[in-house]
């Protein structure tokens, strides 16, 4: 394609994305939209993507996606037609301050990537994603235009090498996805998670879309039978409405098969069907689905335990929806969603449709303030943000904890709600009430029962706190407090114990050193932390001051050591070297540290010197998709690529990513686990065991079972060659009399 092709190629790109906006751009809005382009295509003239396509395309795509799928304004199109031009081509900030003004340089400046070095041992995947997160905290556009930018990365990583698919991949799914489902960014999330499924399996990927097309005409004509009925009810009502059935994701159909351990052809919930409805004037939206949910109700038995209402009180990334789930035709169970053509935007579009803001409003704070479901998100987020202490891996797991995990709703006594993350306890509820009661807090009252603070609250808890005036923050507390208001909160209370606590112990050690007719130096301490066991005059002091060393004793160790000749002290050392340190660093032995990964070995370029273990967490055979991670040295370790533990590190530390693959070793057996489900027999256990001890020849670790209304629940763990063996071993077991299921499952905890 020649130059000109490609312009007319790239100006056809913008245009496309101009005409493509949710809320049509004025005139007057168009053109800086047209200089910041002008700006962004010469700035990156001649560069080109791995793909071979004119870089500029990737910002006009961004833009697009965030105008279009998202429903930005204009000063986010600017914004993402720029996003890349200050870390790519000589422009600065204040190039772009000078060119396009305050707001517009705030926003690139925001969305520009680390390019520092951090010390190895963090992650700088995660100093990004905090960097962008505390430019969100002002501006929420910043992490908008960002999940589009990720977007149209992930649309286009097939022409990445498999080690960069991999780590984007992994990095998407551990957070991106997540941050886009707590934006309300439903279309968004699906089509992250479900890229995310073709490049980490793209086996899988393959066959769930061609066992999905094969269904298709036959779970069409099933969504026809279906709604047939629903639809004459509703027309009889005079209710205008839109019913339509959608397939599941491909990622979330996945996900369940892994969960459950079932395949393709036992995912019953496949699709579900949605009525989206036009509020009739007079009626409020919420009576309207109610009604809609009792002529339904006539039509289909419900199942009352997967009622689930969100328009009573709405989720906190402000999706509204009444869901259930019904009997339908032929037996079949039917996920049902009835909400309003305002909550199906928000659903759609998430807070970008919920907020309507202008991009031309000075104060975009101010507009976002308005919406309180927004001012706890971001309330929430600056909480992550506001401990410097915290390192960046543990940062970003407190964040996916906090804001992106399931939500539970307790109360007050006095009926106030409080919105939680799940697996919040008591002493979450306390702090969330006020610092104070947090701080205060000995106990709870959980469904007018006593409990104590650690107790996990349950959706529609009624929790009061109980407090004492003597009562202070305690250690222990960290290790059940999730919320980063409270662990932040507590962590600043055990700060200034601690604070005081040393400035105490200094005080009594350097009386008594002074007693003692010394003066207190560095010397003096090094020797009295060799007596004492500790790693350095801070913990000297704080035990001290803590009252774990009475002044008296403190006062006759200094006598007694400090007043040593250097002669007696030596003879000391070699007569009694296990009771003084002998590290060379950090307090530690050399082959201590080594263990600790202090002393790095990085080998690059000769892989096959590296030394791989098998994850004790997922414990992957050979025939898994697997992944590796260097450890530090020539050591890697190897996990499924499904493992949590792989996609948290993947997303992390991506650089250190190993590709693994499986060699024959027919000697190597692997530990792995079957469970069946049978009819309860006589020789059953025998029958198990011929199968797989005399017709595979394999051995068996150990065998549990138990009984429930007649079936018997039986876990094997056995020791096979790769998952080819384990699943001839699972279809033979799968013949025996009375079989009901028979899958592998994860190897038992023991």
């Amino acid at each position: 394609m020649s130059d000109q092709q490609h312009q007319q190629s790239i100006e056809a790109a913008y245009y496309d994305m101009i005409d493509s906006a949710l809320t049509p751009f004025t005139e007057e809005e168009k053109a800086p939209i047209f200089r910041a382009f002008q700006l962004a295509n010469e700035a990156h003239k001649g560069t080109r993507r791995k793909s071979g396509e004119p870089y500029i395309m990737h910002p006009i795509a961004v833009a697009k996606i965030a105008v279009s799928e998202i429903g930005l304004g204009y000063k986010s199109a600017m914004a993402a037609l720029l996003h890349d031009v200050v870390e790519d081509t000589s422009y600065t900030l204040d190039d772009i301050r000078d060119l396009f003004g305050e707001q517009i340089a705030y926003l690139v400046g925001g969305l520009t990537k680390l390019n520092t070095i951090f010390d190895k041992n963090l992650s700088l995947q995660a100093e990004n994603f905090k960097k962008m997160l505390l430019a969100m905290s002002n501006d929420v556009r910043v992490v908008l235009i960002k999940l589009a930018d990720r977007l149209h990365n992930m649309r286009t990583l097939g022409s990445m090498a498999p080690e960069k698919r991999e780590k984007i991949a992994s990095e998407t799914n551990y957070l991106y996805a997540p941050l886009a489902h707590r934006f309300g960014l439903y279309s968004i999330k699906t089509e992250l998670e479900d890229l995310t499924l073709k490049y980490q399996f793209p086996k899988e990927y393959k066959d769930l879309q061609v066992k999905l097309s094969s269904t298709e005409e036959q779970r069409q004509a099933y969504i026809e039978r279906f709604k047939a009925p629903i639809i004459e009810k509703l027309r009889e009502q005079g209710i205008e409405f839109d019913i339509s059935g959608r397939v599941k994701s491909m990622y979330s159909i996945w996900n369940k098969m892994q969960k459950k351990h079932i395949p393709f052809e036992e995912v019953y919930d496949l699709f579900a069907v949605r009525v989206v409805f036009c509020p009739t004037e007079g009626v409020t939206e919420k009576a309207q689905c109610w009604h809609i949910y009792s002529l339904v109700t006539d039509i289909y038995q419900a199942k009352q335990e997967r009622l689930r209402d969100w328009i009573s009180v709405p989720k906190s990334n402000g999706y509204e929806s009444l869901h259930t789930t019904v009997m339908g035709p032929e037996g079949n169970w039917v996920e049902l969603q009835i909400r309003s053509t305002r909550m199906d935007e928000i659903a759609e579009r998430g807070y970008a449709a919920h907020w309507r803001y202008k991009d031309n409003e000075d104060n975009i704070t101010e507009v976002f303030k308005e919406d309180s479901v927004l001012d706890k998100l971001l309330f929430d987020i600056r909480e992550t943000l506001s401990s410097n202490e915290v390192n960046p891996t543990d940062f970003l797991d407190q964040l996916k904890l906090n804001l992106f995990s399931s939500e539970i709703t307790a109360f007050t006594p006095k009926g106030k709600m409080i919105s939680l993350p799940k697996n919040a306890t008591a002493l979450d509820f306390a702090y969330s009430i006020h610092t104070q009661i947090g701080q205060k807090a000995i106990g709870a009252k959980i469904n007018h029962k006593l409990t104590p603070i650690s107790q996990h609250l349950h959706n529609g808890d009624q929790v009061e706190v109980l407090t004492a005036d003597n009562q202070k923050p305690q250690a222990e507390w960290l290790h059940f407090a999730i919320t980063p208001y409270a662990l932040n909160h507590i962590k600043s209370a055990l700060k200034k114990d601690e604070k005081e606590r040393m400035q105490k112990g200094r005080q009594v050690v350097e009386n008594a050193i002074k007693e003692a007719g010394w003066f207190p130096n560095a010397m003096l301490y090094k020797r009295l932390c060799n007596v004492y066991d500790v790693n350095n005059k801070e913990e000297l002091f704080s035990n001290v001051g803590a009252g774990l060393m009475g002044v008296q004793e403190v006062e006759r160790v200094v006598k007694k050591h400090l007043g040593r000749s250097k002669l007696l002290r030596y003879w000391e050392l070699q007569l009694f070297p296990h009771t003084h340190k002998n590290s060379t660093f950090r307090g530690k032995t050399k082959e201590e540290n080594i263990a600790d990964g202090v002393f790095l070995l990085k080998e690059k370029d000769n892989v096959d010197k590296l030394s791989y273990k098998i994850a004790t967490c997922c414990k992957p055979i050979p025939g898994d998709d697997v992944i590796g991670f260097r450890m530090g040295g020539n050591n890697v370790i190897v996990h499924k690529k499904s493992c949590p533990v792989a996609v948290k590190e993947a997303s992390q530390h991506g650089d250190d990513i190993i590709n693994a693959k499986w060699t024959e070793h027919k000697k190597e057996v692997f530990l792995a686990a079957i469970q069946l489900v049978t009819i309860d027999r006589s020789k059953l256990l025998l029958d198990i065991v011929r199968v797989i001890s005399m017709d595979f020849d394999a051995n068996i670790k150990n065998v549990t079972s138990r009984d429930h209304d007649g079936l018997v629940t039986t876990t094997i763990e056995l020791f096979v060659h790769s998952t080819n063996e384990l699943q001839n071993i699972i279809k033979a077991l799968a013949k025996i009399e009375g079989n009901k299921n028979a899958i592998r499952v994860d190897i038992p905890d023991n």
